[in-house]
């Protein structure tokens, strides 16, 4: 399929910098509500029903909750069970932030073998599937974002990408192609993969129990809340990542995509809602990159290398960053500059010679005065130091006591006169509408409504 290429050029000061933002036809505007295909290869019926159900899952993610509002009804809560069940929490969702996503999905650092066990218990407490399992989907869905072949793709609404992509079996077909073969490699992840089952129940919910039962006593109370309140809470907050993370938010880096960064569901996700960021830079170990944004995850991968626990913490260069945050403050600054009028184009200008414009003076009682080689007529403008400025210009060209020889004038006074352009001088203004004489302050101006190109910026 051919693809129309257009060049944005981002101007510093005036001046064009040595590169150039190039965007393909297809990606002029976001991805925003694509039609998606049906969710099966075959219509559901009746009959069809229970082969779309992926059953475990939906029993688990079912029932989990409502077992959860019952029990605790029913169980009284002990301070210091409620204090184990926020830390077992904290750690079981930084198993999943840190461990599962920002080590094995992305390998954005490197960690020594007892860091990556306590990572794969912690991450195996939050009952979200095993390493493998929960990476290979999680690459699909950087790889194919927004697609049909993304696992949970956002296009097809907040539920299914927070829980309905885990309530039903897709055909595998369906779901896009991503490389594990450096997970299979792995023999903590191939052992947890094998034996899942029993690490997801003896981390979520024998451990917690046997803490809050051997230390205070509280057997039954550490179950329900260490251990079942605690999943669904861990479920449904990491789940935010795929859901909430691209509803809400902006989009700093890039627009194309879903992916939003909000404080908001940074603090609801242990640090992953910078989401725009992470699409954007998917191996950078960090998720927030300013010190006021809140990511414990970063917190805690930079706390272990300080006692040897990780290293190689990979970073994006600021250069690169910076780079992706500009081409968004010129599309959104494009997007204002069509909502604003800057008068009349030059080419849809009259061309004077000086003559004529003095004649335009005399015969014609024009109030008009000539800067840079354009003509502005002044008859209705009240200007702020006195009419006596404007009467002594009628008929003189004025560029250099508008440009400093009486007052160098504001931007918005080289601005407001764009709206009263009424011709051009003859001989500034080449054939194509170009100055061909040196760049001035309202060569700027005009550079900047789109009107002019200077000769200089021109290819030879």
């Amino acid at each position: 399929m051919s693809t129309t290429t257009t060049t944005t050029q981002v101007k510093a000061n005036g001046k064009y910098p040595p590169y150039a933002y190039t965007q393909t036809e297809d990606r002029q505007l976001p991805l925003a509500n694509p039609k998606m295909p049906p969710l099966f290869d075959e219509p559901t019926t009746l009959q069809n029903f229970s082969s779309h159900v992926n059953w475990f899952q939906s029993i688990l993610l079912i029932s989990t909750p409502l077992l959860g509002i019952y029990l605790a009804s029913k169980t009284e809560l002990q301070t210091k069970t409620l204090y184990w069940a926020i830390t077992y929490y904290l750690i079981t969702g930084l198993g999943i932030t840190a461990g599962y996503h920002r080590y094995w999905s992305h390998r954005s650092y490197d960690c020594t073998l007892p860091t990556r066990i306590g990572l794969c218990l912690a991450g195996s407490g939050a009952f979200q599937g095993s390493i493998h399992w929960w990476s290979r989907g999680h690459r699909a869905h950087h790889r194919w974002t927004d697609s049909d072949k993304d696992p949970y793709a956002a296009p097809r609404g907040f539920f299914f990408s927070h829980i309905g992509w885990m309530l039903i079996n897709r055909p595998k077909n369906r779901i896009g192609y991503a490389d594990t073969a450096d997970l299979k490699a792995d023999p903590l992840v191939r052992f947890q993969h094998r034996n899942y089952i029993y690490f997801a129940l003896f981390m979520a919910f024998v451990f917690p129990t046997l803490v809050a039962g051997f230390l205070w006593g509280d057997w039954k109370g550490g179950f329900v809340f260490a251990g079942l309140c605690r999943l669904v809470a861990i479920h449904h907050a990491t789940f935010c990542v795929n859901s909430l993370a691209h509803y809400i938010g902006d989009t700093p880096y890039d627009d194309y995509h879903t992916p939003k960064d909000s404080w908001i569901t940074a603090i609801v996700t242990c640090g992953e809602g910078y989401h725009n960021f992470h699409h954007e830079f998917p191996q950078d170990y960090r998720n927030a990159i300013l010190w006021h944004q809140y990511d414990p995850t970063k917190w805690l991968i930079r706390g272990l290398s300080f006692i040897g626990q990780t290293y190689n913490l990979k970073t994006f260069s600021a250069n690169e960053i910076q780079k992706g945050k500009v081409q968004m403050m010129e599309k959104k600054a494009d997007e204002i500059k069509q909502t604003l009028s800057f008068g009349k184009t030059l080419s849809e200008l009259p061309v004077y010679t000086m003559e004529e414009y003095q004649a335009k003076i005399n015969t014609e009682d024009k109030k008009w005065v000539l800067l840079d080689g354009i003509m502005y007529d002044v008859e209705n403008f009240d200007h702020p130091g006195g009419a006596k400025y404007l009467n002594a210009g009628i008929g003189k060209d004025m560029t250099k006591s508008f440009n400093g020889g009486i007052y160098n004038h504001s931007n918005g006074a080289r601005n407001l006169l764009s709206s009263m352009r009424v011709g051009v001088l003859k001989g500034v203004i080449d054939t194509s509408r170009n100055f061909s004489k040196t760049e001035t302050s309202q060569e700027k101006c005009a550079e900047y409504d789109g009107t002019l190109e200077p000769e200089k910026n021109k290819t030879k």
